[in-house]
């Protein structure tokens, strides 16, 4: 037993700000993504030579000017050493181009801003891949279909979407057409329609 300061639960994240006060003997990591789940706010690399995976929390990947990181992805980070392994604390790199799943829009520090081009409409969805990150809307077959990013739903406090789903949806117009700003799950009870 003994003074050894407050325990960190296993699963306890601590936030990548709380790591700027002391970063003292961080170490470089490269490896690949296992996963990450920006709705969960962390992941974790596997680094390449072995070892315990790295925590790498949302808030770091974001203010290092990175989105998201997919499983696969190569990561070059700084970690410091915590109560339970390490964790990254600055994110020099993301290759995306050996991802499984490579990401529908480019997931560079700039995107192309896409605005509504009106307000909340209804839709269904067509098909949603949560590992791929998108998937399609229609308002029915003489209309074109909605590209949904799983970025957006995000942003709106949802994971996923299933086929027939009905959503509200505010969209524009992308460079490969119409393009999902907003999504809102309809409040209606589930059943067939």
């Amino acid at each position: 037993m003994g003074s050894r300061g407050p325990e960190i639960e296993p699963h306890v994240i601590v936030p990548a700000d709380e790591l700027a006060e002391a970063p003292v003997g961080l170490v470089e990591v490269s490896g690949i993504i296992k996963w990450f789940d920006v709705s969960k706010g962390y992941g974790f690399i596997v680094p390449d030579g072995g070892g315990p995976d790295v925590l790498l929390h949302v808030t770091c990947l974001r203010r290092d000017g990175f989105q998201t990181a997919l499983e696969g992805a190569r990561v070059v980070c700084e970690a410091a050493k915590r109560a339970k392994g390490l964790q990254a604390f600055r994110v020099l790199s993301v290759d995306l181009s050996c991802a499984a799943a490579q990401p529908s829009v480019p997931a560079t520090r700039t995107r192309a801003t896409i605005e509504p081009t009106g307000g909340f409409e209804p839709a269904l969805v067509k098909w949603f891949n949560r590992l791929r990150g998108f998937g399609f809307l229609t308002q029915g077959d003489a209309t074109p279909d909605i590209f949904v990013h799983m970025e957006t739903l995000r942003r709106h406090g949802l994971t996923e979407l299933r086929p027939g789903q009905q959503v509200l949806v505010r969209f524009g117009d992308g460079p490969k057409g119409r393009m999902a700003t907003d999504v809102k799950a309809e409040d209606a009870p589930s059943g067939k329609h």
